[in-house]
């Protein structure tokens, strides 16, 4: 190395300190201003209504439409046809208001009074716990609903994909508990994404069905509820993505908090009035 390369090294690793430095300090100190408090209570009591509206009427509209859950046992040594069975039958309806009503549920407990200064605390410091809680459980519901409309009906296979969903989220929630906006950390980031992508894998080769020999495919409702609900659960990626680049806008967290709630809303209205068309119509 020149003694040019030498006397340039130090700078150049200053210079790329101060702009992290520059870059945390910019996303840092998230002031929580009193009109600001008011709007987000105000967009969590909407969320809570919409969502709880949607519930209602998915619930009071819908029809007895139900898909199997089903368990293959071993009867014999391992390798011999197993006993297949019908372990539940699991109402769509149900299924659907129930990650609603999760979400205006939670939309509710961080608009009350004792627990409010709890979120906005959070938020202060680029956190929001009960989001991940809820996504952990709403956003799992979800996707076993996904798979079991694309044929996934083994009781392991959807456990297995509601723990990987929510593993995904949970990631989430390390990325924001471990690491600032702009420090550079994507790890908890990155792991959720390989995480995230599995369910769809899985997805993806019920609807491709390679190997079959029936011809049939899925109705078309089904390709535009993977296709759609694909797209939207990248898109919380990205919001994230763009809070802890930074990236304009998102360099206020509030921001992202907004644009989370209103997603969450979208995203689960798109999958349930899909299926109420699809499937829950009289």
């Amino acid at each position: 190395m020149t003694a040019r390369q030498n006397a340039a090294s130090p700078v150049t690793g200053a210079k790329r300190a101060a702009r992290r430095t520059q870059l945390a300090a910019a996303a840092a100190g998230v002031r929580v201003l009193p009109e600001r408090a008011r709007g987000l209570r105000r967009a969590n009591l909407a969320a809570c209504a919409l969502h709880a509206v949607s519930a209602a009427a998915v619930l009071a509209l819908a029809d007895e439409f139900t898909l199997p859950v089903t368990g293959t046992y071993l009867v014999g040594p391992p390798g011999t046809d197993g006993q297949s069975v019908t372990v539940l039958d699991l109402s769509v309806a149900g299924a659907v208001g129930a990650f609603l009503i999760l979400s205006a549920l939670f939309h509710l407990l961080v608009s009350a009074p004792f627990v409010f200064k709890r979120y906005l605390t959070g938020l202060t410091q680029h956190r929001n716990v009960f989001r991940w809680v809820e996504y952990s459980l709403s956003s799992s519901l979800m996707i076993v609903v996904i798979a079991q409309l694309c044929g996934i009906t083994d009781v392991a296979a959807l456990i297995a994909i509601a723990g990987v969903n929510a593993s995904m989220i949970f990631f989430g929630w390390l990325q924001e508990k471990y690491h600032e906006p702009g420090d550079g950390g994507f790890l908890p980031f990155a792991l959720g994404c390989v995480a995230g992508v599995v369910p769809w894998l899985a997805i993806l080769v019920y609807v491709l069905a390679p190997g079959s020999t029936s011809g049939a495919e899925p109705p078309a409702f089904v390709y535009a509820i993977v296709i759609s609900l694909f797209a939207f659960f990248n898109v919380f990626a990205l919001v994230q993505w763009l809070q802890y680049r930074p990236v304009g806008r998102f360099r206020d967290y509030l921001v992202g908090e907004r644009t989370y709630i209103a997603l969450s809303f979208i995203a689960k209205s798109a999958l349930a009035w899909q299926v109420f068309a699809g499937t829950l119509t009289a």
